[in-house]
């Protein structure tokens, strides 16, 4: 009610200014033709009108203006507190997304470290593998190569056997006569004999 008072005393007040200088101006200039006197006073006479219109308009509109402005005011205070609640509510998720963003960077890091372990733990079993299969792989060799030097062994000596047995029949033969040979078949027969 107060804001209401107001308006209709600061409209009174504006329209009685409005006649005032409305009619000083019509009595200021009243000493001259009477045709510019009349004027002024139709001047002053439509002034105080519209004064008075302004003011009867201003009484009339002033609860509603009173009314829209208070309105307003509530609706934009209604519209910083909700501002306010979201920005709060924003921040909220802000810093929960951030921790998130944090723990799951975290988690990365943790797992990027354990597949590094995991890896050098890998690597060193490969390695370790690897130096057992080429052990393993020295080893047959070290043992095919000694049965290859026996087999080529075995087979030398059974060649100079056979060889050697050979030179000794062609010995023989050049040398041995039919009556040496009777000799020697007999010889082996007694000690055959006799040792049965």
């Amino acid at each position: 009610m107060k804001l209401s008072h107001r308006s209709i005393r600061f409209s009174l007040l504006l329209s009685l200014l409005i006649v005032l200088a409305s009619v000083c101006l019509a009595f200021a200039s009243g000493g001259g033709e009477g045709g510019e006197s009349s004027q002024w006073k139709g001047f002053a006479f439509k002034s105080l009108n519209a004064a008075l219109i302004i003011g009867f308009l201003a009484w009339m509109l002033a609860p509603k203006i009173k009314g829209f402005f208070a309105g307003r005011r509530q609706d934009i205070k209604e519209s910083l507190e909700s501002t306010a609640v979201q920005k709060s509510e924003a921040e909220k998720q802000y810093r929960e997304y951030a921790e998130k963003i944090d723990k799951a960077s975290l988690e990365i890091d943790g797992i990027f470290e354990m597949i590094k372990a995991q890896g050098v733990v890998e690597k060193q079993k490969i390695i370790e593998d690897a130096g057992k299969v080429a052990q393993k792989m020295k080893e047959d060799a070290q043992t095919r190569i000694e049965q290859e030097l026996k087999k080529a062994s075995s087979q030398l000596r059974n060649e100079a056997v056979a060889l050697s047995v050979q030179m000794a029949e062609e010995i023989l033969k050049k040398n041995i006569t039919a009556q040496d040979h009777e000799t020697m078949v007999k010889e082996y027969m007694d000690k055959v004999v006799n040792k049965n």
